[in-house]
């Protein structure tokens, strides 16, 4: 079963992107979304997106194509505090075709270790990416 599963690669350029991505200083949203160039069998950048809240980001997102999204998301806590949790959103909405359901899936954890992410969540409808589902998911609500 292992041999039929498809995992790609990630592109060079997107690893640093990623690494540097880790590391930014800016203090608003922000995300990479990535999708898989199946000719070369690569996880490839698909956009950067500066300044984007969650329901935002969830029109960049196509309803019917799995893509692999890296969001720095500002939170402001009661106290006062603010924190960036950087978190792996895996978009896999119903209705993909089969073959690439396989190899984004078959890819995603191979993606989430290059990231070095621990924060990795699923959506299964681009229309649950919200404000209230990512700070639920952050744990932000007990």
């Amino acid at each position: 079963m292992s041999e039929s599963l498809v995992v790609c690669d990630v592109a060079e350029d997107l690893v640093e992107k990623l690494r540097k991505f880790r590391f930014r200083k800016e203090t608003h949203n922000a995300a990479i979304i990535m999708k898989i160039d199946k000719d070369r069998r690569l996880v490839v950048l698909d956009e950067e997106l500066e300044g984007i809240s969650p329901d935002e980001l969830k029109d960049e997102l196509p309803e019917r194509q799995p893509r692999f999204i890296v969001y720095s998301y500002k939170h402001q806590h009661e106290d006062g505090r603010v924190s960036y949790p950087l978190c792996f959103i895996f978009s896999s909405p119903v209705g993909c075709k089969p073959e690439q359901q396989m190899m984004y899936a078959g890819s995603k954890n191979k993606l989430v270790h290059t990231a070095e992410l621990a924060k990795v969540f699923e959506i299964r409808n681009t229309e649950d990416l919200t404000e209230e589902w990512l700070r639920e998911k952050l744990g932000f609500f007990h």
